[in-house]
């Protein structure tokens, strides 16, 4: 695939570099902070070859690009000429969106550090259990501080993202990091325990707490760094500025965080631990069965972010976690599991090439291909993943299993779970996980049914004997007839990728002959785009129907367009819904060619068309089956 060009595809549809305050990158997402998301192309982007999806949600606009989205990230910031973490200018936003942009932009940047530890843990937990190395071995020991070291310095860490997403200088903020993590006074706060006095700065007690492994203090201090070090600025004479102004942002955040803002986030993350501990005495089971069902649903809206440091701070304070790894283990495996399970029952080899390759990705971490590649496309692996992820998460949560390292939940990551004096953890994760996979594949397989994708079919089906044509229309449960006269042709001779790949929806076009558009069904009209170049009905058989005028004619503005019927009105096969000036559309340079898309096909077994001959407005297009 060629990066740079998807790159400069996507810049150019999220409105350009002027559009763009901010981006950020995760396993599989760019993040971006937009000036004006009405700017931004989202049917354009979806359709574009290299994207898997679009979203927009908690403030952020989210460009699903997978696995690669690394490779698609470094050009981008370089044709954008943007910084990494570049912080959004303007906030409207409503405060819950505010929260989740600030937790994940926060927590995205330093994943790979976690995953990078909790798979030396991994391992390290494996070599232990196998016998290959012992706790006693020097071996054992390095690889063991290697991995701590991105939890011990995880304030540092933390630092350095939370000031390019508050705005601040993070070199200063990571020393403030250092300052909470520094040995002396790790060393003061133990003799302070010890002999039960307190430790004095300026004459202000410091409370005895110990921030290592920690993530709350630090986020609340650098986020009073970012208020401190514009005051500093102002007040520090120009000539002298270079020194006073990091003198005093250091000085007065550095008390600050010692002093109040370190033991306000040590006791927030303590609480928060005992009602971790209070949930798991008295309903264990159900917060890893409610992540375990709707961790895809969070996923889709990118908030998923907003959890991952629950787990965190649970396995900082507590050494471990039993609420959302687990859960997320569960739903990871049992989309894989329903992914694969399209994988053997289609007989589509497009499908199945695209399905074994997101399971295997699913069941290992990564869950975006196969969710917006299989599970919602099909929409019953998604209900079948989020039963299987339920089931497998009240399993785990009932038996209270520990993840003792994180990474990304899934198979690679399964020697989290090893920890304490025995493999218990393990054996029940692995149990967990077979049990989720089991379920949601099984529901999979008997649910899913194969459709004709890509022309594949259709190839097979007459295209020049208008009997043989019309004889595959006469099972079915609705017909559409065809909204045009002219020649019925495949969706894969539409140049638009968004109708050629039936992104959208299956269905057929029609290359016109003129241009009145009647209804192909009886039924309503849902939409009458503004432009007039596109119209939605549903039939009184519950199909939805798209014809889509030409296309990129949305930008025309509705010149050429001239439309007979309005939201609402109720209309039958043959009710004058649009008269367009082919000539004219043709002169401005646009492709005429109109794709009938049934919206909603993946609600139905298949879709069948007549193609590859000519048809008279209202004669049989499209067969829906159930």
């Amino acid at each position: 695939m060629d990066y740079k060009k998807l790159a400069e595809e996507i810049l150019q549809n999220v409105g350009g570099s002027d559009n763009i305050s901010g981006l950020t990158h995760c396993a599989t997402r760019l993040r971006f902070n937009l000036k004006d998301e009405g700017k931004a192309k989202t049917d354009v982007l979806k359709g574009t070859k290299g994207v898997m999806g679009v979203v927009s949600s908690g403030g952020q606009y989210q460009v699903i690009i997978g696995s690669d989205v690394a490779n698609v990230y470094r050009p981008l910031t370089e044709m954008a000429n943007l910084k990494e973490g570049a912080a959004q200018e303007k906030d409207g936003r409503k405060l819950g969106a505010k929260l989740i942009d600030t937790i994940s932009g926060i927590f995205t940047p330093i994943l790979p550090a976690i995953t990078a530890a909790g798979m030396l843990k991994a391992v390290l937990s494996l070599l232990v259990a196998f016998k290959v190395v012992s706790t006693d071995a020097q071996t054992y020991q390095v690889v063991n501080f290697m991995a701590d070291s991105a939890f011990y310095f995880l304030p540092v860490l933390l630092a350095n993202s939370a000031a390019k997403k508050f705005k601040c200088n993070p070199y200063l903020a990571m020393m403030v990091g250092g300052i909470l993590l520094h040995p002396n006074f790790v060393n003061m706060v133990t003799a302070s325990k010890e002999s039960g006095e307190a430790i004095k700065l300026f004459f202000l007690p410091i409370y005895n707490a110990s921030y290592s492994s920690s993530v709350i203090p630090i986020i609340l201090s650098v986020w009073f760094l970012s208020f401190v070090e514009p005051i500093a600025d102002r007040v520090s004479p120009k000539a002298v500025k270079f020194f006073t102004k990091p003198l005093i942002t250091v000085l007065v955040g550095g008390v600050a965080a010692l002093v109040v803002l370190g033991p306000v986030g040590y006791i927030i993350a303590n609480i928060i631990a005992s009602g971790i501990n209070g949930l798991e005495t008295y309903a264990s089971w159900l917060v890893p069965t409610i992540l375990g069902g709707l961790f895809p649903l969070l996923v889709m809206t990118g908030t998923h972010y907003g959890i991952i440091p629950i787990g965190i701070n649970n396995r900082m304070t507590l050494g471990y976690d039993t609420i959302v790894y687990p859960g997320n283990l569960a739903s990871n495996i049992a989309q894989g599991g329903a992914t694969l399970a399209v994988a053997v029952k289609s007989k589509v080899s497009e499908v199945k090439q695209l399905a074994s390759s997101a399971g295997i990705t699913a069941v290992c971490g990564i869950t975006e291909p196969a969710l917006y590649g299989v599970n919602m496309r099909f929409k019953t692996p998604l209900y079948s993943a989020m039963a299987g992820g339920a089931v497998g998460g009240l399993f785990m949560g009932i038996m209270r299993v520990r993840n003792y390292s994180g990474g990304s939940p899934g198979l690679m990551t399964l020697p989290s779970y090893i920890g304490g004096d025995s493999l218990r953890d393990l054996y029940l994760a692995c149990i967990g996980a077979a049990i989720a996979f089991v379920i949601s594949f099984v529901l999979s397989y008997i649910l899913f049914k194969d459709g004709e994708e890509s022309g594949e079919k259709q190839e097979t089906a007459p295209k020049t004997e208008e009997a043989a044509g019309k004889s595959i229309l006469k099972t079915g449960s609705a017909t559409i007839c065809a909204p045009l006269t002219g020649k019925a042709v495949a969706l894969s001779e539409v140049s638009d990728p968004t109708f050629g790949e039936e992104i959208l929806g299956k269905g057929a076009a029609v290359i016109p002959a003129d241009g009145k558009v009647v209804s192909p069904v009886n039924g309503t009209v849902e939409t009458v785009f503004d432009t007039l170049h596109a119209i939605g009905l549903k039939s009184e058989d519950g199909v939805e129907i798209l014809v889509h005028i030409g296309l990129d004619t949305v930008k025309l503005n509705g010149k050429y367009f001239k439309a007979h019927v309005k939201n609402g009105d109720k209309v039958k096969v043959g009710t004058l819904l649009v008269e367009a000036d082919l000539e004219g559309i043709k002169k401005e340079g646009y492709d005429v060619i109109t794709p009938v898309i049934v919206s909603n096909s993946f609600d139905y077994g298949d879709v069948l068309a007549v193609t590859g001959q000519e048809v008279k407005a209202g004669d049989d297009l499209l067969k829906v089956v159930k």
